[in-house]
């Protein structure tokens, strides 16, 4: 069922927390050093930044995932920006926390300086991991390309051609995955490089003057170098409407403002998927999956006038988390 106003609103709010808190190197969360347990006690805790609205509603919507799935009490530890790491592992140590899940780019550096007896899943990030990371399972916000792919195939079954430009620093891994699941649906990624925004506008003039409306579409990644909101997003979106070009995006927040689809995280689903990961290493001691690890707990944001444009036939009853514009 597809969700109306003002519905829709919350839902967008605590989707794009993802595209705009992870993206930042830091959050300003708490100037003082604390760290505040919530609730619970057990093998299993949850390290999220404290902060306010709309932010809390989306750790709070993970989180109920993660105790819906663990089926055991969880500890919850809000940390401030400036935590005492050793009055973390205290507080571990004492309730004798065995593995930590830990939400953010923030608690994903905190949880490297933890105790090394204590295992680490890491959700809701978007680069790449760190290198005290990446002997663990890092849990990404960018939807596995796989899934958008297969969403472009529903919506464009002619589609053929995909293109991409993006910033190798930021993305070089997802752009490998990517084109090993473009193939798998017959369709070829053609991927620009562009380490600065100047680089990047050239490319996505290059891509329109060259694409063919019936068989090529766009992409929009999560970079903060290629996909920029003030001068690159205006430029797409009007050459994507003039020459109806089909653009989709890994942000779901592009959708409002006229990308064709988008998915975005379901966060009760993905805290489930934190638990699974989490009593898996409690059972067996080992991660299993490591490193990057791309978001497959998903909903698809679909704009209606855009597929309308472009010629579509796409039924607004066909299980789209969130329609754009709001009726």
């Amino acid at each position: 069922m597809t969700r109306t106003f003002p519905q829709l609103e919350a839902s967008l709010r605590a989707a794009l927390l993802f595209s705009f808190l992870f993206l930042c190197h830091g959050i300003a969360v708490a100037e003082e050093s604390k760290v505040v347990p919530v609730k619970g006690e057990g093998p299993i805790a949850v390290i999220y930044p404290e902060i306010g609205e709309p932010y809390r509603t989306a750790f709070s919507q993970i989180i109920a995932g993660i105790d819906a799935g663990a089926k055991m009490h969880v500890a919850n530890f809000a940390v401030g920006q400036n935590v005492d790491i050793e009055v973390l592992n205290s507080n571990l140590r004492q309730q004798n926390v065995k593995v930590v899940i830990a939400l953010g780019r923030q608690a994903m550096k905190i949880a490297s300086t933890l105790d090394r007896n204590i295992g680490v899943v890491v959700g809701g990030v978007i680069t790449s991991p760190t290198n005290e990371m990446r002997d663990v399972p890092v849990n990404s916000l960018s939807p596995d390309p796989a899934l958008l792919f297969s969403h472009l195939k529903k919506l464009m079954p002619g589609a053929r051609r995909v293109f991409a430009v993006y910033d190798p620093r930021q993305n070089e891994w997802l752009i490998r995955q990517a084109s090993a699941s473009a193939r798998a649906q017959g369709l070829e990624l053609v991927a620009y490089e562009a380490q600065d925004l100047r680089t990047a506008v050239r490319a996505y003039q290059e891509i329109f003057a060259a694409a063919d409306n019936r068989r090529d579409t766009l992409w929009l990644l999560q970079d903060s170098t290629t996909v920029e909101d003030g001068s690159v997003l205006p430029l797409v979106l009007h050459e994507s409407w003039e020459r109806n070009v089909a653009v989709f995006s890994s942000s779901s927040g592009h959708v409002r403002r006229g990308v064709l689809f988008s998915l975005y995280p379901d966060n009760a689903a993905m805290g489930h998927h934190l638990a699974d990961a989490a009593l898996g290493f409690l059972a067996t001691g080992d991660y299993g999956e490591h490193g990057m690890i791309l978001l497959r707990e998903v909903l698809v944001a679909i704009n209606l006038r855009t597929a309308n444009h472009l010629g579509l036939d796409v039924d607004d009853q066909q299980g789209f988390g969130m329609v754009f514009p709001e009726r």
